[in-house]
């Protein structure tokens, strides 16, 4: 019987480290490839196996690098955020070898589902197509994280020379990528799998996996067209139950879970189900201790006036006190940020006038409550995420069964549209069949060329703006942040809201306040290094296995 290694970085940190060990070293869940792969049943459980290795909730903690949110303490993928990332970082590391397991696990896949006879005409090649779309969402990440990295297309044994292999050029990497993609949507059925088949991969989610990579890697045109030939299939559109005023934040609650069969915008989804595939979403976001999840000024800043102008020029910004803040603003606003007077999880607030713990009146600084109560979701910044948030789970640990939204059309039409941008073409037809259906969705002021151009305002600036607050919470920023070459925006200190909005400024108690009165994450933690940390550094324990991986520049500490 062969060996095979799944790849050579699918060993964790606690496996021994001599060679001999780990080039011996079989994966215990490998399935014997003589005695498998001879039916069609086989190859299912084999891809539904892959599909399962989409982290579920890793694409919303990625947010924690960005400067959207911040968590009550310095986790893991905070400090990445932060620029305090050793190489021997366990989530580095995590990264590196979770993403190369997933990818051997696909190559093993189209390395022998062809051997199956017993299979329905086209069905083998279906899942292979699906497959080969795995793949490459496993890989863009590692090439934009990390670079030039090892592109492994086969199973590998013991004695393959790739094994110690150096890496290779990012560019092949892509190139690969997007032509496995091209032989996907060749052979992927246009419509939009229903029933038992919901959720599985068709030509739509390899058009906008692709349309994305070409965005992150600078190929406009690529892009455009991926982006242009999924928005002509004519079979998604975006989720509008519920009205302009519920739409967008219920898209991310049970209400748009895509078993339900209303959700046609969501084209690859991490699905969840009560007692097979839950997490701790809801509760993380508004739960009766530290928010885990607390959104920044910058983001709550970056909403338009609802004139469709910025709050630093808009006549229509007050921002008197905390509820003034809210008014005249993009719906999106108060459906990813909660607004005072909404429902929510939180229990007890910080003003001492609450009298409905199920209603959100006030940010909560202390555990202390005016009124005596301890109870309460704190924050640290003032502001809370109200997005993603199913409120009856906030009250139930690791139960929550929200789908995790990982490409949707909202991101297809952004595409698009900085696509064209980027190459000069963008014209006020296509903002109006991409950005513009995006705000008519929640009744928002179309974007115009013409009054961008009157308000002196940077067409590449709105765009980037449009992104940030249509994907908020949905782990794009970090990676828009680091493709735009704006890695300082990362070295920044985080803010909150100006402290004289707090209901009691005293709850405040040691949190610093800068110059401007506005409150300040952890002031000073911060740091970008423009020579170092648009990339990632190759997690040491993969050089200690294989010296000729080398590291990034300046990482080599």
């Amino acid at each position: 019987m062969k060996k095979y290694l799944i790849y050579i970085a699918i060993a964790s940190s606690t496996l021994a480290t001599s060679c001999k060990d780990f080039l011996d070293l079989v994966p215990s869940h490998t399935i014997v490839d003589n005695n498998f792969w001879q039916t069609e049943s086989q190859l299912r459980a084999a891809a539904d196996a892959i599909y399962g290795r989409i982290d579920n909730k890793t694409t919303v903690d990625m947010e924690q690098m960005a400067d959207n949110t911040q968590w009550h303490q310095l986790a893991n993928w905070g400090r990445i955020g932060a620029g305090i990332i050793p190489n021997d970082f366990s989530t580095v590391e995590g990264t590196w070898t979770n993403n190369y397991g997933n990818i051997g696990e696909c190559n093993r896949f189209l390395a022998n589902y062809d051997r199956a006879k017993e299979t329905a005409p086209g069905n083998k090649e279906r899942m292979a197509a699906e497959v080969k779309v795995l793949r490459a969402f496993f890989y863009y990440q590692l090439a934009f994280l990390f670079g030039d990295v090892p592109l492994i297309t086969t199973p590998l044994e013991s004695d393959d020379p790739k094994v110690y292999g150096k890496r290779d050029p990012k560019e092949q990497v892509i190139d690969f990528i997007l032509e496995d993609l091209d032989d996907a949507i060749a052979l992927l059925p246009a419509e939009i799998p229903e029933g038992k088949a919901t959720g599985r991969i068709a030509k739509g989610a390899a058009l906008a996996i692709k349309a994305r990579i070409a965005l992150y890697n600078e190929r406009w045109s690529v892009a455009e067209k991926a982006a242009k030939d999924l928005m002509d299939l004519n079979l998604y559109q975006l989720y509008t139950a519920g009205g302009a005023d519920n739409a967008y934040r219920d898209l991310f609650t049970h209400a748009g879970k895509l078993i339900k069969g209303n959700n046609k915008e969501t084209i690859l989804a991490r699905m969840n189900l009560h007692g097979t595939s839950v997490h701790n979403l809801s509760r993380e976001i508004q739960v009766q201790e530290h928010c885990r999840w607390n959104a920044t000024a910058s983001l709550a800043e970056a909403y338009l006036c609802s004139d469709g102008l910025p709050i630093d020029i808009s006549d229509l910004y007050n921002d008197a006190n905390y509820n003034t803040i809210w008014e005249n603003r993009d719906p999106r606003m108060e459906q990813t940020l909660l607004r005072p007077g909404h429902k929510w999880g939180g229990g007890w607030d910080g003003s001492p006038a609450t009298t409905d713990p199920t209603v959100f009146t006030a940010p909560k600084f202390t555990q202390l409550q005016p009124n005596g109560n301890r109870t309460g979701s704190r924050t640290i910044t003032g502001y809370y995420f109200t997005k993603y948030v199913e409120i009856p789970e906030v009250a139930r640990v690791g139960q929550d069964e929200n789908d995790i939204h990982l490409i949707r059309l909202a991101e297809v039409y952004l595409t698009y549209a900085e696509a064209k941008m980027k190459q000069g073409t963008l014209t006020q037809d296509d903002l109006d069949i991409s950005i513009n259906k995006l705000r008519d969705r929640v009744g928002m002021r179309h974007m115009r060329l013409d009054e961008i151009s009157a308000n002196s305002l940077d067409l590449e600036t709105e765009i980037r703006r449009e992104r940030r607050v249509e994907l908020a919470l949905e782990g794009q920023r970090y990676f828009d942040i680091l493709r735009w070459r704006e890695g300082e925006l990362l070295g920044k200190d985080m803010r909150g809201i100006k402290a004289t909005w707090a209901p009691v400024p005293a709850h405040l108690g040691s949190l610093p306040v800068d110059a401007d009165g506005y409150i300040v994450v952890r002031p000073g933690e911060r740091v970008f290094n423009p020579a170092k940390h648009y990339l990632w550094p190759i997690p040491a324990q993969q050089i200690q296995y294989n010296p000729n991986l080398e590291q990034n520049p300046n990482w080599e500490e």
